[in-house]
């Protein structure tokens, strides 16, 4: 058995005794009224759900302007205005997602769920970008000839030769990027977004060990389930003679 194959079945298992084993904690300590606020089952549930919401939905964005993006920028023609592209992409990645939370905040003045996604949809969108480009590129010419020389339309060949080719190069940047967006959402509270960065707010805020400790394990095992996820995918979502 590889050591991904030993990771797959390994880390799961990790994850649900670092969840099993901070509730139990928490939940069995004599805790006082404030900190029964935030730890209770229904709002540790509540944050937990806006936390995946806000990946999934960051995650979704990513990868409808990202894959597009990266294909058209492989294009003949377009090529050229890869490295725009790119460098727009390295900006958001260099920033730091705080400053991207804040200054979208005093542009437009409000606060909620967007505000917190697209600030960090930007900042994660290099990874899959970089990927589906990568991919692409490396696909041997001699395929792509081979396709052509067949009668396939170059949609055709993109559709069946480079694109199921470049699939591992753009799940690695999804996990990439997926991780980020996990470890990222903890700071959408700062803009009335949510999420389990709440809890790690309040604990720091009430000087509440438990609190921060709390929301700081759920959100490092919510990173290691997405990181799982992402290497399931890797592991099985690519073309069968490439795994």
């Amino acid at each position: 058995m590889t050591v991904d194959r030993i990771r797959l079945l390994v880390q799961p298992s990790v994850i649900v005794v670092l969840v099993a084993g901070i509730l139990i904690w928490a939940f069995t300590r004599d805790l006082t009224t404030t900190q029964k606020a935030s730890l209770n089952a229904s709002n540790i549930a509540t944050l937990t759900w806006q936390h995946i919401l806000l990946t999934v939905v960051i995650v979704l964005l990513v990868v409808i302007i990202a894959v597009p993006l990266g294909i058209l920028l492989t294009r003949p023609g377009f090529d050229k205005l890869a490295p725009i592209f790119i460098g727009i992409a390295n900006i958001g990645q260099a920033a730091p997602a705080i400053g991207l939370l804040v200054l979208l905040f005093l542009w437009t003045g409000t606060t909620g769920f967007w505000i917190g996604v697209l600030p960090i949809a930007f900042y994660s969108l290099l990874p899959v970008l970089r990927n589906t480009m990568l991919g692409l590129q490396q696909v041997d010419p001699s395929l792509i000839d081979a396709g052509r020389g067949q009668g396939m339309s170059a949609l055709k060949v993109l559709r069946t030769v480079e694109i199921p080719l470049a699939i591992p190069y753009v799940l690695a940047g999804l996990r990439t990027s997926l991780v980020l967006a996990v470890g990222t959402a903890t700071l959408s509270f700062l803009v009335s977004a949510g999420g389990l960065g709440i809890l790690i707010d309040t604990g720091y805020k009430l000087r509440d060990n438990v609190t921060l400790v709390v929301g700081a394990v759920l959100a490092i095992a919510l990173a290691l389930f997405v990181d799982w996820l992402g290497a399931l995918a890797e592991q099985f979502l690519g073309p069968k003679g490439l795994r």
